[in-house]
């Protein structure tokens, strides 16, 4: 059978004020007043089981996510005690889809990107769990065609089709400078890093042995306890916190002997920034991106203004700017400083602690 995980535990301080530390950016209702995970867990209805889709998060988050997506079991949605990156959730998602089905094929998704169309996208992870299966020795990626020399990501350098839109992976790049990036761009042989991925249960759970094996050791009592059904909570919060943090790029991706890459042909978007919704949103005349009930913007262009509730947000002779409403926060700044905002929640920390964030 095949199995789903969203990975869905980053905090998204990019998106202060209304992603806070118990309600982070994945649950924002930001896109067409649905939130990302939401999004995230829409493209994967029909090609997955409901009861076959998982969702690590954060202990903090595990209880608003079960309340926002009722079709998804309650007790598919598990809380990681601390935060611990992509190889100990991936490695903890192996072992409780394996306690479940030890012959499964585990696919593992983000939850903070805007992916469409849903059609093509169903098509590739097909695709890519079909690779998966003829393949059980390798473990597959999924790439996206660069359109702009981008120096935020990772690249995937590829070699020749293993099949239509399979390749062979033949290494990873870490973020290039600009130069280098151009150099990916225009080769037509590097690919976008998704951070999304196919294998088999058994595939991935061996080479965690093999590069992790310290994860593997402890979690494997957390599949077992599982497999009894036992409550894994207790098990968790004695185990995470001795866990090496550490992505499953430099922990298994880049050392594995064999892996494939699966051409995601779509439109893919990082919702991290503000800036980055005039990307997925329909703008006025002026280009002005109204994610809000009331706004009005006179004499002003480029901006973006967004509320969740009825509070009137209104604008004038401004331009390039972003303006944020939350019940106790306001954030006005230039869409330029926009990337600054992880350094105004460090001086809001120092100033009021906890009471902001």
């Amino acid at each position: 059978m095949r199995y789903a995980v969203i990975m869905a535990g980053g905090s998204g301080r990019r998106l202060w004020p209304l992603s806070r530390t118990g309600r982070p950016k994945q649950l924002l209702p930001l896109i067409g007043r649905k939130s990302l995970l939401e999004l995230a867990v829409e493209r994967l209805t029909g090609a997955f089981e409901p009861e076959h889709l998982w969702i690590i998060t954060g202990d903090q988050y595990a209880g608003a996510i079960r309340q926002a997506l009722p079709d998804v079991p309650a007790g598919n949605v598990i809380g990681e005690p601390v935060g611990r990156d992509t190889a100990n959730a991936i490695a903890l998602g192996a072992e409780l889809i394996a306690a479940k089905d030890p012959s499964a094929t585990m696919a593992v998704f983000t939850a903070d990107h805007v992916i469409r169309p849903k059609e093509r996208f169903v098509q590739a992870v097909a695709a890519a769990c079909d690779a998966a299966e003829s393949h059980p020795d390798a473990l597959v990626t999924f790439g996206i065609r660069p359109t702009w020399p981008h120096t935020g990501l990772g690249y995937i350098h590829c070699g020749g089709e293993v099949a239509n839109g399979l390749h062979q992976v033949l290494g990873f790049k870490e973020k290039p400078e600009r130069p280098v990036a151009r150099q990916y761009v225009e080769d037509g042989r590097h690919f976008w890093n998704s951070g999304m991925f196919v294998w088999t249960v058994a595939t991935i759970r061996a080479a965690i042995r093999k590069h992790l094996p310290d994860t593997a050791g402890k979690l494997q009592p957390v599949g077992e306890a599982a497999a009894r059904g036992q409550d894994i909570a207790p098990l968790l919060a004695e185990i995470y916190p001795s866990l090496e943090k550490i992505s499953i790029d430099f922990a298994v991706m880049e050392k594995a002997r064999r892996v494939l890459m699966v051409e995601l042909s779509c439109e893919w978007l990082d919702i991290g920034s503000w800036p980055a919704l005039a990307d997925v949103s329909e703008p006025d005349d002026e280009g002005n991106t109204l994610v809000a009930e009331n706004a009005v913007v006179i004499d002003g262009g480029q901006n973006i203004l967004v509320t969740e509730d009825d509070h009137l947000l209104a604008v004038m002779g401004v331009d390039d700017c972003i303006v944020v409403h939350s019940p106790d926060a306001t954030l006005v700044c230039k869409k330029s400083d926009a990337q600054r905002l992880k350094e105004l929640v460090e001086e809001l920390a120092r100033r009021f602690g906890q009471r902001y964030l």
